[in-house]
């Protein structure tokens, strides 16, 4: 099995920071894309940002120039800096990744439990 574990979230003021945190564990042979994607209750699960295994990276509109995700290949973790909040950042960040777990295997699909971000004063 794999594992994905966030950590990181909190409580943060309007314009201030935060870094997560992914760690990927278990029956893993490689990981392709890693990335963050967070919802807000009643709405959909939405991208914030991805980056692939050789460091490509995809940011959402509302994050570009805020937010920057980055990635340990050999730690296979995927981290996400957060600066510049505000309160429409609320929401439970969530980590994903495509691993494959063997050479012949095909890569799938893992998501983290979530880690809720809150922004407010």
């Amino acid at each position: 099995q794999v594992q994905l574990v966030e950590s990181g979230g909190g409580l943060v003021q309007p314009g201030g920071s935060l870094r997560l945190s992914c760690a990927a564990s278990g029956s893993i042979f490689s990981i392709n894309v890693m990335g963050w994607y967070r919802q807000v209750p009643g709405k959909q699960r939405e991208l914030a940002a991805s980056i692939t295994n050789d460091g490509r990276t995809n940011y959402a509109d509302s994050v570009k120039g805020r937010f920057t995700i980055s990635r340990d290949n050999a730690k296979n973790m995927v981290f996400l800096q957060m600066n510049s909040l505000n309160a429409e950042d609320t929401a439970v960040y969530y980590c994903n990744a495509d691993v494959r777990r063997a050479f012949f295997s095909n890569f799938i699909e893992y998501w983290g439990k979530g880690t809720l971000v809150t922004v407010s004063s």
